[in-house]
């Protein structure tokens, strides 16, 4: 998995989703040229590492304040969208959250706000 290279972040939100533990990172120093916004990364049960990422990104040679949202699994990377309200930490928690409970078929599912 192509997995973001971060070298720091600070805990923003994390939730409980079923069996899955979603946390959602901000203020990211990455070692891999993306200037991330925010980075939800996605656990499941007691694995140690996460097997989904949905990013907040600087689109490269941007001057606005477009985001691309991009989603990273075990086979594969895709942009699944562009938008300048995941500049707010809210709007981005949210579209993830559905995200991620459409992709993993969790929508009986509620999140559960742990931070």
């Amino acid at each position: 998995m192509n997995k973001p290279g971060i070298r720091t972040a600070l805990p923003k939100r994390r939730y409980r989703l079923g069996e899955f533990t979603v946390t959602v990172l901000g203020e990211i120093d990455s070692s891999d040229g993306i200037e991330y916004r925010y980075i939800m990364a996605v656990v499941r049960g007691q694995d140690t590492e996460p097997g989904m990422y949905i990013t907040a990104e600087k689109l490269p040679g941007a001057a606005s304040k477009m985001l691309a949202m991009r989603i990273i699994m075990q086979d594969g990377a895709e942009v699944i969208g562009q938008h300048t309200d995941w500049q707010q930490l809210d709007a981005f928690t949210e579209r993830g959250i559905e995200i991620v409970s459409r992709v993993l078929n969790l929508s009986d599912e509620t999140p559960w706000q742990l931070l």
